[in-house]
Parts: C-alpha cells; structure tokens; sequence
C-alpha cells in the first residue's frame, strides 16, 4: 500500500488522513489500481486508529456500499459482453482501458 500511495502522491500518514479514506482510494483506483474491498476497510480502520478486524455488521455493510460507490465512479466500465459473462458468473469482467 506504500508503494502504491506514493505513485499517486501521497507519501506520508499526514497526507493520507488529510485526505481522507474515499479520496485517498479514489487516488489509487484512477491510477489502475485493482479495486478489493478489504485493502479498502483496512485502510478506514487504521485511519480510525483500530484493528483491521473491528469493522463487522452494519459498518461494513455502510463501507461496502461507499466502496462500490467509488469503484462505480473511479474505475473503467466493463466491455457489454463481458459484463453479460460476469453477471452470469461465467468470467470476471475484464476492465475497458479507454
């Protein structure tokens, strides 16, 4: 996660609570960065000061649907077909690099 902090710019823990938990992800998503909802609840919870582990129940459902918001807005729409693949859980949509 270092690493793919400082290729967007933000290389230091000030920065990243600065910004913020969403800004911060949306940063690593238009970089290319591949979207997994763990790396991003983990990144909340150490924002937080708490264990990766604490976010349970109603919480992370409220992360899962910020994180789907960000991905939905950040990351590139699948090809048609793929995504009529994907939704019959025949393949992961490959991602459109416009």
């Amino acid at each position: 996660m270092e690493a793919a902090f400082a290729r967007v710019g933000i290389t230091s823990a000030e920065e990243l609570r600065d910004l913020g938990c969403d800004a911060a992800y949306a940063r690593l998503l238009q970089s290319g960065v591949r979207p997994h909802f763990i790396s991003y609840y983990v990144l909340e919870m150490g924002l937080q000061g708490r264990p990766w582990n604490d976010c349970k129940g109603a919480e992370k459902l409220r992360l899962r649907a910020r994180f789907d918001a960000l991905k939905s807005e950040h990351c590139p729409k699948p090809l048609p077909f793929d995504a009529a693949l994907d939704a019959l859980g025949v393949i992961a949509a490959p991602m459109r690099q416009d």
